[in-house]
């Protein structure tokens, strides 16, 4: 993770001395709170609410570099960190692509054991790809060694927004998680054990994907961001962690703003 820090202080300081000059790069920044923080359909807080922020720079080119952060309730620190750089530009009217690289990071989370086998890594980083025509997104997010250590995921998303009167609009959103096999999801903390291995380890789960969607409205009043959300997932409460109800269905309010 330290590497990953250190570049985007190296690219931030290139980009920043370059700035002046050519007005070629510009700050930006995001403050929220939510009453829930849900990441791919699950909640990361215990269903609690959290409060989150972020800073970006974006150059005229496309570049851009930043860092995200936000309370979470299964790390030592009880703090998820993300640190991103990428490339987003237009391919023609209407149409524009984003590629980039996200490593998360969980401070001092060496004490997590979800499932009996003893303590695992929660770090871990994707590359990732979206496309947007117009109101919709498709995309796609990848990681060779994903939370928990489980290995390869692949996450395929669409998004799609549309106005509903002024200043609001319908936002719609679904989301496919994947894993490699059956027993990987498992480890994850989905689906139900068909079985254990002398070490604790759950084997043979029945899920390895699960999915995520939600329905919501979003507005601007007062300088704030203002966003309702229902979120939900395929899994059911004994197929999300051995019985959790962090996977159920929830209302999700979020109130945020640019900086």
């Amino acid at each position: 993770m330290k590497f990953i820090i250190a570049c985007g202080l190296v690219l931030s300081s290139v980009l920043l001395g370059t700035a002046p000059a050519a007005n070629a790069a510009e700050w930006s920044g995001n403050v929220a709170i939510a009453s829930d923080y849900r990441f791919r359909g699950i909640s990361q807080g215990d269903r609690s609410p959290a409060i989150q922020g972020g800073f970006d720079l974006e150059t005229e080119s496309g570049f851009y570099v930043g860092t995200w952060a936000s309370n979470v309730t299964f790390s030592d620190a009880a703090i998820e960190m993300d640190f991103y750089l990428g490339f987003g530009g237009d391919i023609s009217e209407g149409v524009s692509y984003d590629v980039g690289y996200l490593y998360y990071a969980y401070p001092e989370d060496g004490s997590l054991e979800l499932d009996g086998s003893g303590d695992r890594d929660l770090d871990y980083s994707e590359i990732y790809a979206s496309v947007s025509f117009g109101d919709a997104t498709l995309g796609f997010a990848y990681s060779n060694d994903y939370f928990f250590e489980t290995g390869n995921f692949y996450y395929i998303y669409g998004d799609y927004s549309f106005a509903l009167a002024e200043n609001w609009s319908l936002d719609l959103h679904y989301g496919l998680n994947v894993f490699e096999d059956e027993e990987l999801g498992a480890d994850f903390g989905i689906g139900e054990c068909a079985a254990t291995a002398a070490n604790g380890e759950c084997i043979n789960g029945s899920e390895d994907s699960y999915g995520d969607w939600s329905v919501g409205v979003s507005t601007s009043a007062a300088g704030l961001d203002i966003s309702l959300q229902y979120i939900d997932t395929s899994l059911d409460e004994e197929e999300c962690f051995g019985g959790s109800k962090l996977c159920d269905s929830s209302a999700v309010l979020t109130i945020s703003k640019s900086l």
